[in-house]
């Protein structure tokens, strides 16, 4: 990473866009580049975010099905902070604190009942699923964006999934594109 990042240094112009496009070849990089006309150190600092997401995602990945606790069990019990946006029993949503959007809140189930990513769902699972994405509407409502929002859900490590319990991101309050990602 430290020889890749001194490299792009030397870099202007179209050498850049090859660079990066081989970089992204690589799988280094899963999704476009900012656009050329940033300066070089705001391209660094892309690849280097883009990296370090990754490599969270495969780390996080490693211990996801040992039961240990995350971080979202510690919300659930209130030995973390969180600005709650919704709660009821079954599901809590609260704010991201790397929010991605004008609004930005995700939503889990209080009982992780096995359900660390949506890749491992099970018939058994059908009923909160229903009320995850139940709950991501009223948050909607709350939050004044019922009228355009986007719900994600990154199940696995090639999808950045950085913290293993089911978790919704609901998105909006701007314009949002497409394809994302």
């Amino acid at each position: 990473m430290a020889a890749m990042m001194s490299s792009l240094t030397l870099l202007r112009g179209p050498s850049v866009v090859k660079a990066l496009g081989f970089i992204k070849a690589s799988n280094f990089i899963p999704t476009t580049p900012p656009a050329l006309g940033l300066p070089l150190h705001s391209l660094r600092s892309y690849v280097a975010a883009a990296h370090d997401e990754e490599a969270a995602a495969r780390t996080a990945a490693v211990n996801a099905d040992t039961g240990a606790p995350t971080i979202f069990d510690k919300i659930i019990a209130k030995e973390i902070p969180a600005s709650v946006v919704y709660e009821d029993e079954k599901v809590l949503a609260f704010r991201d604190i790397n929010p991605q959007a004008p609004v930005h809140v995700l939503v889990i189930p209080k009982l992780r009942d096995g359900l660390t990513e949506l890749g491992k769902a099970e018939q058994r699972h059908e009923d909160i699923l229903g009320n995850l994405l139940y709950a991501a509407k009223i948050v909607a409502e709350k939050e004044g964006i019922v009228d355009g929002f986007r719900v994600v859900i990154n199940s696995g490590a090639s999808a950045c999934q950085s913290v293993y319990h089911l978790h919704l991101h609901v998105l909006g309050g701007r314009q949002l594109k497409w394809p994302p990602g």
